[in-house]
């Protein structure tokens, strides 16, 4: 019996892993965001009502799930306030079941400058980062500099680094970027201003995911962003800052490896990606405008539209080797449903050389030629179909395929954007088998 389940996308982010997250943390007690920041966009359709959750986890649409931010998640307290409001103007209670990691890092104003100096003064060569300072946040955490939840209860504490920092990356700004200084006293006042409303929700995140699994509680972990733009493993350098695989579940929260269980990868019935960087089953034909419009694929986050391609079973097969993935979720099945023939990459020609998954120096993916099947289409819909058998053959033909080429289960299928939308082959709790379909 699997106690705890972590969720992690397998491509280059934006899988529907809000969703599926949602969807489980029905049967879940906690929910725990253990990576990333604000850059990550986790859109939930429940009753056709659509949320976009950012920084706060997923679960925190059930008033009986405990929410954690974990400490591996980099935290702007506006951005954190401001979706609690949100969540608040819709009737959601959000304070009473939030908890938040006393040493999460803090993204503030001078992060999110560097973070836009930087992007402008590379031109072309940009990386394409959300600019909402992600980065920079985690180079202070590495380099020892960064401020934490913790701090800005002590004034004096608060002050005296941020000053430090702020000098540092003032210099940063005026000498190489030729950029305006960030205003020391602006940042203080508004900090200490909020931070009566965020102490009550900050505590000891790891010893109350502790105490959680001592009294037999199940956890959800829910992974940020995608394998591919993990900042080791990804597509280097057009990554995001921080580690995406599931490992990091254990450390960006403060659990024990033993207690991660399940590992569950979200996948789409194709590939997108939002940003700069190698992308070997790109579409720039009728057929990639086809599936961004049918998939309504534009970034929750930053609105910017997202580029589209056919599915990649060499990028699944490294994201499934990085992570042990137990089974995977495919979603968005129903956007394939007008295509006559779809075609799955099984691998690419890099250099003449042959290979059936993606490299470790995947930064020289500009040169890959995929290798593709051609599939045929099902022309039917899928759209909120709940039962396997029910879906067209050649729809089924299409997934045992992918479970085939990458040699993992699939124990879910998403056949559209709300809750129930869902096919359930296995559970991932090994909890509710009997009235899933």
């Amino acid at each position: 019996m699997n106690k705890n389940v972590v969720v992690i996308g397998t491509q280059w982010g934006d899988e529907g892993k809000g969703k599926i997250i949602d969807w489980l943390a029905g049967f879940a007690d906690g929910v725990v965001r253990f990576q990333g920041g604000h850059n990550a966009g986790h859109t939930l359709f429940i009753n056709s009502k659509k949320t976009v959750l950012r920084l706060i986890p997923s679960g925190i649409m059930y008033p009986n799930v405990q929410c954690f931010i974990g400490n591996g998640v980099v935290l702007s307290i506006e951005n954190l306030l401001k979706e609690i409001q949100e969540l608040e103007n819709a009737d959601i209670e959000v304070r009473s079941h939030l908890r938040i990691s006393k040493i999460c890092p803090l993204i503030l104003p001078y992060h999110v400058a560097i973070d836009k100096a930087r992007e402008q003064y590379k031109g072309n060569k940009k990386i394409g980062t959300t600019g909402r300072g992600i980065g920079p946040a985690y180079e202070d955490k590495i380099a020892r500099r960064a401020l934490r939840i913790q701090d800005i209860f002590n004034p004096n504490v608060f002050n005296d680094k941020l000053r430090e920092a702020l000098d540092y990356h003032n210099f940063v700004l005026t000498k190489y970027f030729f950029s305006k200084p960030i205003d020391f006293n602006e940042i203080f006042d508004n900090v200490m201003s909020v931070s009566p409303f965020i102490m009550p929700m900050v505590g000891d995140v790891s010893k109350e995911l502790s105490d959680f699994q001592k009294l037999g509680k199940r956890l959800l972990f829910e992974g940020a962003q995608g394998v591919m733009l993990d900042i080791d493993h990804g597509t280097y350098p057009y990554v995001t800052s921080s580690n995406c695989t599931a490992g990091i579940a254990s450390s960006g929260s403060g659990v024990s490896p033993k207690s991660l269980g399940y590992i569950l990868g979200i996948t789409k019935a194709y590939t997108t990606r939002v940003g700069a960087g190698p992308f070997p089953t790109e579409l720039m034909d009728e057929n990639g405008l086809k599936l961004a419009t049918i998939g309504k694929e534009i970034g929750s986050v930053t609105g910017r539209p997202r580029r589209c391609g056919w599915f990649d079973g060499a990028a699944l097969k490294r994201a499934i080797l990085l992570n042990g993935i137990s089974g995977l979720c495919i979603t968005k099945l129903d956007v394939l449903d007008t295509f006559e023939e779809i075609r799955l990459c099984v691998g690419y020609y890099i250099n003449g050389q042959y290979h059936d998954m993606l490299p470790c120096d995947s930064q020289y993916l500009e040169e890959a030629k995929p290798v593709f099947e051609n599939i045929p289409g099902w022309l039917k819909s899928t759209k909120s179909v709940k039962n396997f058998n029910k879906l067209p053959t050649n729809a089924q033909v299409y997934l045992e395929r992918i479970k085939s080429v990458c040699d993992v289960p699939i124990d879910m299928i998403s056949t559209g954007p709300d809750r129930n939308e869902t096919i359930i082959l296995s559970d991932p709790f090994d909890q509710i088998k009997l009235n899933l379909q």
